[in-house]
């Protein structure tokens, strides 16, 4: 929350009414945020026995004043016993409140670590196939669509499915584009509303898509403006060699044609065939823009591109290559990514760093984000849901050597984006930004 327009008072001074802000970190007050309009004497109780002297409260967002005598008694010693009962129990909710925030922790740790298994389960599936494949054409296929259809079934259970950004991978691993491009791919079908089948077929679809890169040399398997026209062309056969491998693996028709298609583009600069939006396949539409996304966010470590953070990446392509995508499509990939897709860094309103870890698909400008807050340790951090917190918002985004040295290290921003879905929990997180 901005300072501004905001004044000390001594504790002595509180009243119902006043809207403050406790200058303290979530682990050392039990209330679900650090600033609320006081409601009740209880309330006064605590703030006066967590030993602060003031507090900072704003006048514009505060009631009038009361009068005096509604707080009788409150400044005096009063009875002895009646002061003890309320300290045993303003203690015992504060007990019960840290351990709501350590079971939120612990599920919140769960979560993620389940997150990264299951992604390295993908990653691990397509370095298999790369290996296999040759000789094995037909079971690397059935194991594709094992888990393809695991992750479909995951994804339509009730719930909100959303993107959950990962913590940095050791290295750039040749599947890591594959997975992320699948995980996305699932989650923006998902969005268009196609059924089961469609959806395993499109998840298939966008892991193998880039699979007969295998066939070309390594040094053109990453698109690089530099290359001579001859190379070039090779670079651009991959997509045919795609396709081909499909067949001996005996992909369907649908899944086939969205992968002759993923480097197409709806204005029909694309290749292989420049074919148009009224020509393209809802799979070809699908992962021409999430694997575009990717590209940007991830380019190859040899690429003389620089990465775009999330953020920088989705604004892109809205101002600047939106006739390269299918309006529908594009819209829909919006919506589900958010302002802020996760991985960007951003500021608060009350000048607090962030980093956006998963979105909210209902508040695009309401993201779920980790603070930096040199009062609690990292890995003790809960997620803070923008939502929660009306009075919160973001004021902009920034690279990640814009951050201070200090927040940099606390939210280590990562240089890879990699990508999995996850459920959210019902409940809100009580973390105070």
């Amino acid at each position: 929350m901005d300072d501004k327009g905001s004044q000390l008072i001594d504790v002595g001074q509180l009243r119902r009414g006043l809207f403050i802000q406790l200058d303290l970190g979530w682990m050392d007050h039990p209330f679900p945020r650090g600033s609320f309009k006081i409601t009740s004497s209880n309330q006064i109780r605590t703030i006066r026995a967590l030993g602060l002297t003031q507090v900072r409260y704003f006048p514009d967002r505060s009631d009038p004043e009361e009068p005096p005598s509604d707080f009788g008694g409150l400044s005096g010693t009063g009875d002895v016993r009646s002061e003890d009962a309320v300290q045993d129990r303003l203690q015992a909710e504060a007990r019960a409140l840290q351990a709501q925030r350590q079971q939120q922790l612990a599920a919140q740790q769960a979560n993620l670590q389940q997150c990264e298994q299951r992604f390295g389960e993908v990653v691990q599936l397509y370095q298999r196939v790369v290996e296999e494949l040759p000789a094995r054409p037909v079971a690397m296929r059935e194991q594709c669509e094992a888990l393809v259809a695991r992750c479909v079934a995951e994804i339509l259970v009730d719930g909100e499915a959303t993107i959950r950004l990962l913590s940095e991978g050791t290295g750039e691993s040749q599947a890591t584009h594959p997975a992320n491009t699948m995980v996305l791919a699932l989650l923006l079908g998902r969005a268009l509303g196609l059924p089961a089948h469609g959806l395993t077929e499109l998840g298939i679809a966008a892991l193998l898509h880039d699979v007969g890169k295998q066939q070309l040399p390594a040094r053109l398997r990453m698109r690089d403006e530099r290359y001579t026209p001859e190379d070039m062309a090779i670079y651009r056969s991959h997509v045919r060699e795609s396709v081909k491998t499909g067949r001996r693996m005996g992909l369907s028709a649908w899944a086939l044609q969205a992968i002759g298609q993923h480097h197409e583009m709806a204005d029909g600069s694309g290749f292989p065939a420049g074919v148009q939006r009224e020509d393209m396949s809802t799979g070809g539409k699908v992962l021409a823009l999430v694997n575009r996304y990717d590209r940007l966010c991830n380019p190859p470590a040899l690429a003389p591109v620089q990465a775009l953070t999330p953020h920088e990446a989705l604004a892109l392509i809205f101002a600047r290559h939106k006739a390269c995508f299918d309006a529908e499509v594009l819209g829909a990939f919006i919506r589900m990514m958010g302002v802020y897709p996760p991985g960007s860094v951003v500021q608060l309103a009350n000048e607090r760093y962030a980093l956006v870890v998963s979105v909210n698909s209902t508040r695009p400008l309401k993201p779920r984000v980790l603070v930096h807050d040199p009062a609690v340790p990292p890995d003790q951090a809960l997620i803070l849901d923008l939502e929660s917190v009306p009075e919160q918002g973001i004021r902009r985004s920034l690279k990640p050597a814009q951050l201070p040295a200090s927040a940099r290290a606390y939210l280590a921003p990562v240089a890879r984006v990699r990508c999995f879905y996850e459920h959210q929990p019902p409940t809100r997180s009580p973390v105070a930004a």
